[in-house]
């Protein structure tokens, strides 16, 4: 079988070069509100605790013993976390709709390209001959799986993996809960350091659920955290001393 050479449909683009591009576009249209592969309610738990953690620590600095600065900033702070994980969930999915839809778009009125596209992509995967004209066949043949198979190959998506974004806010929500609670409780058991001390433990743990999540090491990613915190802390410190 005798295929086009890229046209104007790759933008003047090997098919090599567009796939490299498209997948590009899918990366940034899948990725994880935080950035990382671990399921997206716990990504966002183990953030807003860490940030609740971070900025009662930095209230503490600020304003030592303050309490009801401390339960103001933490309500509002566990209502935005909650409501910016929704967010950006929802934008998620709006980003990947479109994909689909574009995708779509793409196989109803460019079947030849599309169709070249496919091949090219299963013969690097090393299919050769009849065999490789007898897959794209198979696949031409159902809009549906070809749909499948395009947003998978092309952009690296996987449909299945994306959570809904009330699930990703709900593991904000209580996320931010627990570390207010935590740090707080902290606070008033031991009225001196006990806010500074249950605030590093908490960024600890929520370090210690990235780490493992992501296979990262431990004592690495603990280490960063709480140097990170001390440092904002300290530059706190000395900004108000000014």
């Amino acid at each position: 079988m005798t295929l086009p050479p890229p046209s104007e449909h790759f933008g003047g683009k090997t098919v090599v070069e567009h796939l490299k591009e498209a997948r590009t576009r899918g990366a940034i249209a899948s990725a994880e509100i935080h950035g990382v592969e671990m399921p997206g309610h716990i990504a966002a738990g183990a953030d807003a605790a860490r940030d609740m953690a971070l900025i009662l620590l930095v209230l503490w600095v600020i304003s030592p013993q303050n309490w009801s600065l401390y339960l103001l900033v933490a309500g509002g702070l566990v209502v935005w976390k909650t409501a910016r994980s929704a967010v950006i969930g929802w934008s998620r999915i709006e980003r990947l709709h479109r994909l689909i839809e574009e995708e779509r778009h793409e196989i109803e009125k460019h079947r030849e390209q599309e169709r070249y596209e496919l091949t090219e992509m299963y013969r690097a995967k090393g299919l050769t001959g009849k065999l490789l004209e007898d897959v794209i066949d198979v696949l031409m043949a159902d809009d549906n799986r070809l749909l499948r198979v395009m947003l998978e190959e092309e952009l690296g998506l996987t449909l299945e993996s994306y959570e809904h974004p009330l699930k990703q806010a709900s593991g904000a929500f209580i996320g931010a809960i627990l570390a207010a609670f935590f740090v707080l409780f902290g606070h008033f058991a031991i009225p001196a350091l006990g806010l500074p001390l249950f605030s590093g433990l908490a960024i600890i743990f929520s370090a210690l659920i990235f780490a493992k999540m992501e296979r990262n090491k431990v004592w690495n990613a603990i280490i960063w955290n709480l140097s990170i915190a001390a440092l904002s802390a300290g530059c706190v410190y000395f900004l108000k001393l000014l």
